[in-house]
């Protein structure tokens, strides 16, 4: 019976909001059905804390809202892959870790290694044959000239003996050329010691350092992705791990079509999370997208956001307002003053002295500790800011007890 009380008085609460006149409308006609009203001394009133404060048009920024997801900044994200085929053996970082650029996050080994070293050491046999030659065509011209001056050669054979000389110089320098090219992929690609050690002992699984392949970091940030384990067998150029700079971070937003005239770069944004519901994280808009997604029909607007704090994580999701630079007028009251009765938003009228009148009303905007009240109110009333729970828990009192 209590219940069904209580919902007859909350039925008539909203059939009051439903006709409830326009904003500035006279008020109802002398004979219409009374509101429940609540009534409180002055006593009562100060000890539960009520404030009362009259309803206010404002001018505030016409904003654009949208759902928006947080991802890395990609122009501070970096994806590390294989240089080349081989099986990763140690793994020595996992998501979350902080890295600094360089560090080695996992070594791996490949027959690259061995084949590498096997074509350093032919280079340089190769580079030491061709310098005996060099030396060899050097002598022999040199002998060939002093014949010369002795009558006892011909110019054409110090010809043959200059020309000799020079296709040995030229096969030398190819020669160091591809001694440096293959110490160059060893040090500088493969980063290995050039000679391996001189003994490994027995065992599949039993591998030097110097024979591993080391993977580093590009830059410093935070490992958030990691796609292999040791064990893994990968190829060159196959992603292995996703480092990123997490000081700042984008918020992808997705701007309905209708609000897309609105949206431009540089615009400021303000990106609510979850996490931090009172903590607005003010951002700007990089750029927005040509694309519209045909199924949604919305396009994504890119916004970055300082996180040196690293309060905000990817994959959170937020509430993003863009601020177009125009401005409205609107009634607006405290988000305090906004109680729920039975699932519909309630403010307290004050009628007269400690008398007050619950009133449903339709709310719009939420602007920082402001809510927009489309339908309900008047400029000039005076509504319960501060109080209010009290003020809906009297009603519901007085509901049972004249039941």
């Amino acid at each position: 019976m209590k219940r069904a009380a209580l919902a007859l008085v909350l039925l008539g609460l909203l059939a009051g909001c439903q006709k409830e006149p326009p904003r500035g409308a006279p008020a109802p006609a002398a004979g219409a059905a009374a509101q429940p009203v609540v009534q409180l001394d002055a006593a009562s009133l100060a000890q539960a804390g009520v404030r009362v404060e009259p309803v206010q048009e404002r001018r505030v920024p016409v904003t654009v809202r949208a759902n928006g997801r947080l991802a890395a900044n990609e122009e501070h994200t970096w994806r590390v892959g294989a240089i080349t085929d081989g099986r990763i053996i140690q793994v020595l970082v996992r998501v979350g870790d902080r890295v600094e650029k360089g560090q080695v996050l996992a070594r791996m080994f490949s027959h690259d290694v061995h084949e590498s070293r096997a074509m350093y050491r032919r280079a340089v046999a190769e580079y030491n044959r061709l310098q005996s030659n060099l030396e060899y065509a050097r002598r022999q011209r040199d002998r060939i000239r002093r014949l010369l001056e002795m009558k006892a050669a011909s110019q054409e054979q110090l010809d043959t003996a200059e020309n000799e000389l020079r296709n040995a110089e030229t096969a030398l320098r190819a020669a160091e050329i591809e001694v440096n090219r293959t110490r160059q992929h060893l040090v500088e690609f493969l980063e290995i010691p050039i000679e391996g050690p001189d003994h490994r002992e027995p065992g599949a699984d039993s591998y030097s350092e110097a024979d591993l392949i080391p993977i580093r970091a590009p830059a410093s940030g935070v490992v958030i992705s990691r796609l292999v384990t040791a064990g893994s067998v990968v190829q060159a150029s196959s992603e292995l791990f996703v480092i990123s700079d997490l000081s700042s971070i984008w918020v992808i937003a997705a701007v309905q079509e209708e609000f897309l005239s609105r949206v431009r770069p540089g615009m400021m944004a303000r990106v609510s999370v979850q996490a931090y519901p009172d903590r607005p994280f003010v951002g700007r808009v990089l750029r927005v997208n040509e694309k519209l997604d045909p199924e949604t029909r919305t396009v994504q607007a890119i916004i970055e956001i300082d996180n040196r704090h690293g309060l905000l994580k990817p994959e959170m999701y937020g509430v993003v307002e863009l601020e177009s630079g125009a401005s409205e007028q609107g009634l607006y009251v405290l988000q305090s003053a906004i109680q729920d009765v039975n699932g519909q938003p309630t403010v307290f009228v004050e009628t007269g002295p400690g008398r007050f009148e619950p009133r449903p009303v339709e709310t719009g905007r939420a602007i920082d500790r402001l809510v927009e009240v489309r339908r309900g109110l008047r400029a000039g009333e005076r509504v319960a800011v501060e109080g209010g729970f009290v003020l809906k828990s009297q009603l519901l009192k007085s509901t049972l007890s004249e039941e």
